[in-house]
C-alpha cells in the first residue's frame, strides 16, 4: 500500500489503523465515544478509492495573493519534516483575525493539491463541526451508504477510511481549543494535519506553529493597487496615497482587501476613502462576503471571548480608546468588580486577549498593546457589536481614578506621568467634540498643565482642544472658563511655534474680554499683552 506524500516525508501506517476493523473513536466536547461500523461499511472504507484531485476546498484561491511566499515555503517544510517518533505531522497557523491565517492555508492547499491523495477542508471552531466536516468526507466518497447512515457513523466511516488510505492533507480551520484536535491527530497518523486558529498558545503538545506577521509596507502597498486598480499600474500619486493608507491600515491583509475591494467597486480616490475611514470598515464590497468584513471578522474573536471572560471584552473595549501601545496592567484594574481578586480579574483577561490575539503583551514591562485597527473598529458603532459609548465610559473611568487627589501633582511619579500621558491624549482625540464629561474635562485640564509645566505643550494642544469645544458648546462663547481655555489653547499653539493658529485665538479672546469685561480689566489687559506677543513672533 502506498504511504508517501509525494515531495514530502514517508507517511507509513501504524498499528492503530487496525481501529478500522474494530470500533472508531470519536471526540465530542472533550470526550471519546466510540462507534461500530457495519462490516459492510468497514468494507468500503478499505476498498473505496478517492477520485483525483478530490478536495471541498473553500475557494479557488485565484485572488491576490501578495506577501506571503516565505510562510507558504515554511508551512511546507513544517508540514514535510519528519517529528521526532510521530507520523502525525501538524503545522498551526495563528494570528490575530483578519491576518489571513485561512488564506495562507488555502494557498497552500491549492498549490500543494497534487502532491495529496486528498484534500479535505473541516471548520473546527467546535467538535460538533469537527464531526460535520467529516461525515461530509463519507458522503462524498460513499454516498449510496451514507444517504441511509446516520451523521456519527458517517464521521466514523470517514475515519476509518483516512486511517486506510494514507497521503491525505486536513485543514482544520479556525480551532478554538487545539487540545480537542489531539484525538484525532492521535489516529490519523497516515497524512498532514494543518490547523488555523486566532489563539496562540496550547500548541506546545500538538505541534509546531507558524505565527503570522502582518504584512510589510512594501507588500501592503502592492496588494492594495493590485486590487484596487484592477492590475492596472497606479501613478506616482496615487502609490503614495496608498502608502498612507497602508499604514493607517495597520498592514492587515484582511482590511487592505476589503479597502481595495470597495476602491475598486466605486471607483472612489483612495484619499476620500481615508477621510471617511472610520464609516468605511463596516461597508462591504459586491462580490465580498459580508462575514469578511473587518468588523464582524473581529466580532466572531469577540463573541468567544465574551463566553470565556466578559472581563476580557470590558478591558478590550475601554483600550480601544486609549493609545494602541503601552498600555499598563494597572490602568484597567479599577474596571475589575472584585477589588480583592482586582489583580488576578485582569491578569487573566488579558491572558484570554492575548490568547485569541487580540492584543499583544510585553515580555519586558507589564503593558500591553492593541492593534490599531481594532481600536477604530471597536470605536465605531457596527450592527451586531456593543455601542462605543460604553468603551468610552469605561476608558474615562480608568484614566479618572488614576488621578491624584485634588490639589496634588497630577502623578506621583514622573514614570507614572510619562506612562498615562499618551493614553490620556488618544482620549482627548479620539472622543466625539463637546461629549466629555465633566471628571474627564478636569482630567484633561490638569493633565494639559502638566503638559505644559513638563514643556511639553504640543500633548496638551488636544486637550485644551477638547476642553475649549466642551465650553463653548456647554457654558457659551463668553463665559469666563471659555475665555481662559481659548487664551491656554493660543498660548499652547504659540508655544509650539504654530502661530497662524494662535493669533486668530488671542483676536478673539481679546475681542470677547473687551465686550464682556471693558477695555481695561486686569484679564483685558493680560489679554492684548498675549496677542501683541504672538502677533510680535509672527512678524520676526
Amino acid at each position: 500500500m502506498p504511504g508517501a506524500v509525494p515531495g514530502g516525508t514517508d507517511i507509513k501506517a501504524s498499528g492503530e489503523r487496525s481501529i478500522a476493523a474494530q470500533s472508531i473513536g470519536l471526540a465530542v466536547s472533550g470526550d471519546v465515544r466510540f462507534v461500530n461500523l457495519p462490516p459492510q461499511a468497514e468494507h468500503w472504507a478499505r476498498e473505496v478509492k478517492a477520485p483525483p484531485n478530490t478536495a471541498n476546498l473553500p475557494g479557488s484561491a485565484s485572488g491576490v495573493f501578495v506577501g506571503r511566499e516565505d510562510a507558504l515555503d515554511r508551512l511546507r517544510c513544517m508540514l514535510t519534516e519528519s517529528g521526532d517518533a510521530a507520523v502525525t505531522q501538524t503545522g498551526a497557523v495563528h494570528g490575530l483575525g483578519g491576518i489571513g491565517k485561512s488564506t495562507l492555508a488555502l494557498h497552500y492547499a491549492v498549490r500543494y493539491r497534487d502532491t495529496y491523495t486528498l484534500v479535505w477542508w473541516i471548520n473546527a471552531e467546535s467538535p460538533e463541526l469537527i464531526e460535520t466536516g467529516l461525515a461530509a468526507l463519507a458522503t462524498r466518497l460513499c454516498p449510496n451508504w451514507a444517504a441511509h447512515a446516520t451523521a456519527e457513523e458517517r464521521t466514523a466511516w470517514a475515519v476509518a477510511w483516512l486511517q486506510w488510505h494514507p497521503g491525505w492533507l486536513l485543514v482544520f480551520d479556525n480551532v478554538e481549543h487545539p487540545d480537542r484536535l489531539r484525538p484525532y491527530l492521535g489516529s490519523l497518523p497516515g497524512g498532514h494535519h494543518l490547523a488555523t486558529s486566532r489563539k496562540a498558545t496550547g500548541w506546545h503538545t500538538i505541534g509546531p506553529t507558524l505565527p503570522l506577521d502582518l504584512l510589510d509596507p512594501a507588500a501592503s502597498v502592492n496588494l492594495l493597487c493590485k486590487i484596487a486598480y484592477g492590475g492596472r499600474a497606479p501613478t506616482s500619486e496615487q502609490r503614495e496615497e496608498a502608502e498612507a493608507l497602508a499604514a493607517e491600515l495597520g498592514y492587515l491583509p484582511l482590511a487592505l482587501e476589503q479597502a481595495g475591494a470597495y476602491l475598486h467597486q466605486t471607483g472612489k480616490e483612495i484619499a476620500a476613502y481615508r477621510r471617511a475611514l472610520p464609516r468605511m470598515l463596516s461597508k462591504h464590497s459586491e462580490g465580498t462576503d459580508p462575514e469578511r468584513t473587518v468588523a464582524r471578522v473581529w466580532n466572531q474573536s469577540l463573541k468567544a471571548i465574551r463566553e470565556r471572560d466578559p472581563l476580557a471584552v470590558t478591558l478590550l473595549n475601554a483600550a480601544a480608546w486609549l493609545a494602541p501601545d503601552n498600555i499598563p496592567r494597572t490602568l484597567l484594574t479599577p474596571l475589575a468588580s472584585d477589588v480583592d481578586e482586582a489583580d488576578d480579574a485582569v491578569d487573566e483577561a488579558l491572558g484570554v486577549l492575548h490568547a485569541y490575539n487580540m492584543i499583544t503583551l510585553s515580555s519586558h514591562t507589564p503593558t500591553f498593546s492593541v492593534h490599531r485597527l481594532l481600536q477604530v473598529v471597536l470605536r465605531t458603532p457596527v450592527p451586531g457589536t456593543d455601542h462605543p459609548t460604553m468603551g468610552r465610559s469605561t476608558a474615562e473611568q480608568a484614566l479618572v481614578a488614576s488621578l491624584s487627589p485634588s490639589g496634588e501633582p497630577l502623578l506621583a511619579t514622573i514614570r507614572q506621568w510619562e506612562e498615562l500621558m499618551p493614553h490620556i491624549t488618544a482620549l482627548a482625540t479620539n472622543i466625539p467634540p463637546a461629549s466629555a464629561t465633566d471628571a474627564t474635562i478636569k482630567l484633561f485640564d490638569r493633565s494639559a498643565i502638566q503638559a505644559r509645566q513638563a514643556g511639553q505643550s504640543a500633548r496638551a494642544i488636544p486637550l485644551l482642544s477638547v476642553t475649549l469645544a466642551q465650553y463653548e458648546q456647554v457654558l457659551g462663547e463668553t463665559h469666563p472658563d471659555t475665555l481662559i481655555s481659548r487664551n491656554n489653547l493660543a498660548d499652547a499653539y504659540r508655544e509650539v511655534g504654530d502661530l497662524a493658529r494662535a493669533v486668530p485665538l488671542f483676536e478673539a479672546t481679546l475681542a470677547q474680554y473687551e465686550q464682556v469685561l471693558g477695555e481695561t480689566h486686569p484679564n483685558t489687559l493680560i489679554s492684548r499683552n498675549n496677542l501683541a506677543r504672538a502677533k510680535a513672533a509672527q512678524e520676526r
